[in-house]
Parts: structure tokens; C-alpha cells; sequence
């Protein structure tokens, strides 16, 4: 017994010092960003309906705000496990993570400066304003999450402290827009998207947690079989590696069909 685990823990350390192994993409990882994107679209496209086909679709029943709420959470925990698993293979390699904050807030700036450029031109087409939407929020985040990605249990703490604060944070009255990206909005604001940075950056340090504790030393801890060259995994893997340019393009294209196909009129174009 004692032979039998000794070898396992030298399996498990053989693999997380191997580059073939520690640097390889978790399918998992990409099939489950592939399933979100998936999820968003049908979400995008049953609002296009409402909105521009004159399609009744109730997206506030329970259906759709828990399929909404599902994707956004999806989206925003998978920023904080993949963060970690990036780090911690980082932390793996002879220079450490020399370079690496470089690198997440260059990242973190692409994404943020997507989400502007799309806020602008959205409300330029007055398809409604976004001041802090999803891409705002997960461009801060990454940005802020760097010293967080070193910890493991301490974030819980963080956590206990921002998701109450988020919500003490909707009772304080103002009538300005200068802190609605903390989550203090005036009355009636409603927003085209909104993620609050406090609220959501909890649920990215929830990311955080389990990526340390489901990939330590960004490896999984865990069996899984490798289902990456099987369909529907394969096309989700594809499209989970592509998604902030697919999440850019799809409204476009979606619009362009309803266009194409006569099921709606925009008067913008």
C-alpha cells in the first residue's frame, strides 16, 4: 500500500513538472466556454426577436433570467480558472511568472477596450446604452485579479466581504452614473448590460478558488477522459477558443439574418 502511493504522488508530481502535460490545453475548459458561447447566442437571438421581429418571448419568466443568469455565470467563473490555471503553470516554468502581470493587463485591456468600442457603436445604433456591461466587467477583472491568484482558501474571505457589499451597494441613493460600474445606480436605470464590478468580481475570485483547488499547479486534479476529438466536444473546444472574437461578430451576423430573411425591418441600416 504504501509503494502503490508513493507512486501515485510521483505520478501526480511527474505530471505537473511535465511541459507536454502542465502546458497543455484542458478541453474541458474550452468545451465548457464553447457551451456558454453556444448558450449566449440562443439568449441574443430570442432578444432580437422580441426586439426587432415583434416576437413575444417573456425573458423575464424563470426559463430565460435562469438561462441568462446561467451564461453569465459560466462566462465570469471560467475568467477566474482559467486566470489561475495560467498562473500557477507560470509559476512552473524556470522564469517564474516574469512578465506575466504584463501580460493579463494587456489582456484584460483588449477585452475592456472591446467593450467600449461595442458600447459605443451599440448606442450609436440605439440598440440601447451599455456603461459597465459583461466585457467592462471581465477586462477590470482580470486587470484586478493578479494578486488574487496566489490564494486559495483566503479568497473565500474576499469573497464573503464583496458579495454582501454588492448588495448593500444597491440601497445607497444617488442620481448619478459616476459609480454605476461599482454597482450604485439612480432609480430606473436599466442598462442593455450590466455587471457590476463588485458583485461579479466575487464570482470571478470564485473562479479563482476552484481553479486552485480543481487544477492545482494548473493540472487537473481530478480523472477525465479525453473526449476533445468528439463530437459535440471538439466543435465546443473550436468555438470556446474563439469567443471573445465570436462574441464581437454574432450580433451582426444575427441581425444580418433576421435582415436577409424579412423577419425584420431596422430602420438603422
Amino acid at each position: 500500500m504504501a509503494r502503490a502511493t508513493t507512486a501515485a504522488s510521483q505520478k501526480t508530481k511527474s505530471s505537473a513538472g511535465n511541459p507536454s502535460t502542465s502546458s497543455r490545453r484542458l478541453w474541458e475548459i474550452d468545451a465548457w466556454r464553447g457551451l456558454a458561447i453556444v448558450s449566449m447566442v440562443i439568449y441574443h437571438f430570442a432578444w432580437d426577436l422580441k426586439a426587432f421581429a415583434e416576437v413575444y418571448i417573456d425573458l423575464f419568466s424563470p426559463f430565460w433570467f435562469y438561462f441568462q443568469r446561467s451564461i453569465a455565470s459560466s462566462f465570469v467563473l471560467l475568467v477566474g480558472i482559467s486566470l489561475t490555471v495560467s498562473y500557477n503553470r507560470a509559476q512552473q516554468k524556470a522564469d517564474g511568472s516574469k512578465g506575466l502581470y504584463w501580460k493579463f493587463f494587456q489582456r484584460g485591456l483588449l477585452v475592456l477596450g472591446t467593450g467600449l468600442a461595442m458600447g459605443t457603436v451599440l448606442g450609436f445604433m440605439g440598440m440601447g446604452r451599455i456603461d459597465f456591461g459583461v466585457l467592462h466587467m471581465i477586462g477590470v477583472s482580470i486587470i484586478l485579479a493578479y494578486p488574487f491568484l496566489r490564494f486559495r482558501w483566503l479568497n473565500l474571505l474576499f469573497i464573503a466581504i464583496l458579495m454582501p457589499l454588492s448588495y448593500y451597494l444597491k440601497t445607497i441613493e444617488t442620481t448619478s452614473l459616476a459609480w454605476v460600474w461599482l454597482g450604485i445606480t439612480p432609480p430606473g436605470y436599466a442598462p442593455q448590460d450590466f455587471f457590476p464590478l463588485v458583485h461579479w468580481f466575487a464570482v470571478v475570485l470564485i473562479g479563482v478558488f476552484l481553479g486552485n483547488s480543481l487544477y492545482t499547479a494548473g493540472v487537473r486534479q481530478f480523472s477525465l477522459r479525453d473526449y476533445s476529438a468528439f463530437f459535440p466536444f471538439n466543435l465546443l473546444g473550436f468555438l470556446g477558443k474563439h469567443s471573445l472574437l465570436i462574441y464581437v461578430i454574432h450580433q451582426p451576423i444575427l441581425i444580418g439574418i433576421l435582415m436577409v430573411t424579412g423577419i425584420a425591418n431596422l430602420g438603422f441600416f
